[in-house]
């Protein structure tokens, strides 16, 4: 069976290519004439919006239909439905292609706890990358797991436990102190270093088991999201470069991108809200 709009088609086709009159298309396909002759009109508001959905799909290439919405509703203030909104954004089309990837079916891991309170819980965690000429080098990913809130991302060739530290103390000074760390087994968070100034600061030093990642899966999943809208997206000279892209992201991370895991709304609302 076809849909109405299929059948308008058809209707314009026959109408466009065989000289048959409209209204014995519209009874040959079951259009009304009405239906045939109707042009919808986009007014003002409905301009405003498709303005808005470019502009932000233009600055976030890697957003999709669920972020630019709660972007537009919770962090700009629009009230507007979204099946509205929806609606726009296919006729602009861009909707993004995600191609399905086959799911391996695993044991469904124990639910991380959600801290009550900023501060309760930091997590950190490591990546790496390369620059235009081959070198490589590394991020340092530090969140808050209360509100999904990057505390920093500190980018150099070496990242010691001592630079780690150091990146910890400037966090502190204007963050305040966190309860706990949580950490992978890697060497940096292993050494003596850190974990002595962790007991000195009177922080727990918190290590997940060997090969589980998903016990750190908060720094985890905004690791594939630094991964996936900025990090892979440019092709960095220099490290001061990468650092300088990595800060006014973590800006638009924090006060503009609205976050599924927090309820949409974005880690600096989260934080205002406890406040």
């Amino acid at each position: 069976m076809t849909r109405p709009v299929q059948r308008r088609e058809l209707a314009e086709k026959a109408v466009a290519t065989k000289g048959v009159s409209i209204a014995l298309a519209c009874r040959a396909f079951g259009v009304s004439e009405t239906c045939f002759r109707y042009s919808p009109k986009r007014d003002a508001e409905n301009e405003f919006i498709a303005d808005l959905l470019e502009g932000l799909t233009k600055v976030h290439r890697t957003w999709g239909f669920g972020l630019c919405f709660l972007h537009m509703r919770n962090v700009q203030g629009h009230p507007w439905n979204h099946k509205r909104v929806h609606r726009i954004y296919c006729e602009l089309e861009l909707n993004l292609r995600i191609k399905p990837r086959r799911r391996i079916k695993r044991d469904k891991p124990e639910e991380l706890s959600v801290p009550d309170a900023p501060n309760t819980v930091w997590s950190m965690d490591f990546m790496a990358d390369r620059l235009a000429d081959g070198r490589q080098f590394r991020l340092l990913n530090v969140l808050d797991d209360f509100n999904r809130e990057g505390l920093g991302i500190e980018v150099d060739f070496s990242l010691p436990a001592e630079r780690v530290v150091r990146s910890l103390n400037q966090i502190i000074e204007w963050r305040g102190k966190p309860l706990a760390i949580r950490v992978d087994n890697g060497p940096e968070y292993i050494s003596s270093t850190l974990m002595i100034w962790a007991e000195k600061q009177g922080i727990a030093h918190n290590h997940i088991q060997p090969g589980k990642p998903q016990q750190n899966a908060y720094v985890e999943r905004y690791n594939r999201t630094v991964r996936n809208e900025w990090l892979d997206l440019y092709i960095f000279e220099t490290i001061e470069e990468a650092q300088e892209i990595a800060t006014d992201w973590l800006w638009t991370y924090n006060n503009e991108r609205p976050n599924m895991g927090i309820g949409g709304i974005t880690p600096a609302q989260k934080l205002k809200m406890a406040a």
